[in-house]
């Protein structure tokens, strides 16, 4: 009897041991959360303007859709896997508020975070497909490091166009313009293959002209003599019939009646030496985007040496601020204009020239403003307001720094033809609302003025440390003359104003240093050296004695802490070079 009853217990157990393991291998063989097994298989895209090709907005196609990704709490992480997606072995970067153009269709994910290990975007968390509440004015992008993984098959096309513009310039048409900086008048020019094209000016209007002069970091445009480039347009004919590429043809471009010093030797048209050849007709911009490949326009096919039929190179002229006007009577004039009408917009905390925290004035007191809704078009006003050209980024999560006092503003919502930031919507801050860790700030356009030409430092361990030497103009032997700056009174002020001028960012500190004769070889001595309070010592670095004295300084760099006393976060993610427009 006791042997029967231990039997039924044996196959009992046998019986649940069965079951148990039964519905465990059916558990660990179901489906599991990727995107190889559940439904269609991934597929992505870099699109959108200005971008290169190992940048721009990330598409992703699902359920047979191609649709975007929010913006909202986007990370490097993130990037990272994506950029894998795409073939590249890593992100160097990140792109918010649809830097690279707003896409179209679903915005597929929102909320996406990843710890950057994940296989793919699907096994990181979100908030789903399809659920989403943003807009595609918070399409993300991302910023690839340009070197593609091993053995890598680009089953995922990465949309690489070759219709699109990523550099622009304004060419002086006379020789003595192009010594003279900044450059605010010219011929507008797109870098095409290994040289630059011009743009047909059929249809083109202030709006094309505005938004070129934003990119090269001016706020407005102005008129100019059409009558002087309609000369240029008749020489530029003269050339194409020209039997030779030494001929000359300034002298046939010039009336046989009455010579003109516009076209003299000194003056002499850049045209002899450069054919045109369009690239670009019919832009018809709006005036407020922040780069030209924003705007609709056409590209010329094939052969375009007889494109731009009754038309000439567009040509457009700019009116810069006061921090780049040349001359002391019209910054003056600027400035005074200023001064009767109350600054109630600054940038503070930017290392350079046109960036900062956006700060603004009211009820007699600083405060900031929240990044809620902030993009390209609202920094973009704010720019031009503060004499710069257009936005390069709208700056959000205190990039710049945390602020302090009031939160003035939030969800400004400029068209970007407003005159002022304070014409656009936005709504009054409560306590709830925004902290200072979302106060916005801003990259501007700047016109290049060639600072960094005149200053240099020397004997450094890296380029961002050493002894500091300012241009003095061209020695004896033809070769670039240097001078020292005395170190007397020499402080970290004095190494943010060098660093700033070198592009180097904030300084660290400024130092002064002992320099002597032998250090001192091949640097200019005497009175060439500043301030002058060395000349009334009578004390030239190498020059007076064995040891002389000398400044220094040591930057933190481009991508260095900040140093803004209310912040000290590391600004390490780099955005899109859209809308750098170099000259």
């Amino acid at each position: 009897m006791r042997s029967s009853s231990a039997r039924a217990w044996q196959e009992l157990l046998a019986l649940l041991c069965s079951v148990w393991l039964w519905v465990g291998a059916a558990q660990r063989t179901g489906p599991t959360p990727t995107a190889q097994s559940q439904g269609p298989k991934l597929k992505f895209r870099l699109a959108g303007y200005p971008r290169k090709h190992n940048e721009g907005r990330i598409e992703v196609f699902y359920n047979e859709e191609w649709g975007t990704i929010c913006d909202d709490d986007f990370t490097l992480a993130n990037a990272h896997v994506l950029c894998r997606h795409l073939g590249f072995v890593a992100a160097t970067g990140w792109a918010h508020s649809a830097k690279y153009g707003k896409g179209v269709g679903r915005v597929w994910l929102d909320n996406v975070n990843c710890g950057g290990s994940e296989k793919s975007i699907a096994d990181c968390k979100s908030r789903g497909w399809g659920n989403s509440d943003c807009s595609h004015e918070e399409d993300a992008g991302v910023i690839c490091k340009d070197e593609h993984i091993p053995g890598y098959v680009d089953s995922n096309v990465i949309e690489a166009e070759q219709n699109q513009v990523e550099e622009l310039r304004l060419r002086p048409v006379v020789s003595g313009a192009r010594k003279r900086l900044p450059v605010t008048e010219g011929v507008v020019e797109v870098r095409y293959k290994e040289g630059w094209a011009q743009i047909c000016d059929a249809g083109w209007n202030h709006k094309n002209s505005r938004v070129v002069c934003g990119m090269m970091g001016f706020p407005a445009e102005k008129k100019f003599n059409r009558n002087f480039y309609k000369r240029l347009k008749r020489a530029a004919k003269i050339k194409s019939r020209s039997p030779g590429p030494g001929a000359r043809l300034v002298s046939k471009a010039r009336p046989k009646h009455k010579p003109r010093e516009d076209f003299g030797v000194p003056k002499r048209l850049y045209l002899e030496r450069q054919q045109l050849s369009y690239r670009l007709h019919s832009v018809a911009c709006t005036g407020n985007e922040v780069h030209i490949s924003m705007c609709p326009f056409e590209f010329y096919k094939g052969n375009a040496t007889a494109a731009c039929k009754g038309g000439m190179p567009a040509v457009v002229s700019c009116m810069p601020g006061p921090l780049f006007t040349t001359g002391s009577a019209p910054k003056k004039k600027q400035q005074r204009q200023q001064q009767q009408g109350q600054q109630r917009i600054r940038l503070k905390g930017g290392a350079k020239a046109g960036e900062g925290r956006v700060e603004v004035l009211k009820n007699s007191e600083w405060g900031t403003i929240c990044d809620d809704r902030w993009n390209l078009l609202t920094a973009s006003v704010v720019c031009r307001e503060l004499g710069f050209g257009s936005a390069k980024e709208a700056l959000t999560g205190a990039r710049m720094g945390q602020g302090m006092g009031p939160i003035h503003m939030n969800e400004v919502q400029c068209t970007g033809s407003e005159k002022s930031l304070w014409s656009c919507p936005y709504k009054n801050i409560t306590a709830e609302d925004c902290k200072h860790s979302e106060d916005a700030g801003v990259r501007c356009n700047i016109p290049y003025m060639g600072y960094e030409t005149t200053i240099r430092l020397s004997g450094g361990r890296s380029r961002f440390e050493g002894r500091v030497e300012v241009a003095l103009g061209t020695g004896s032997s033809g070769r670039p003359a240097w001078g020292l700056i005395c170190g007397d009174g020499w402080g970290t002020l004095e190494a943010m104003v060098a660093c700033r001028q070198l592009g180097l960012g904030f300084a660290n500190h400024g130092l002064q240093v002992g320099v002597s004769a032998g250090l001192a070889n091949g640097v200019r001595q005497g009175p060439g050296l500043l301030p002058s309070t060395l000349a009334e010592r009578g004390q030239h670095a190498g020059f007076a004695g064995p040891a002389g004295c000398g400044a220094g300084l040591h930057a933190h760099g481009p991508q260095g802490f900040f140093t803004d006393p209310h912040s000290r976060r590391k600004d390490s993610h780099r955005g899109p070079r859209g809308g750098e427009a170099r000259q």
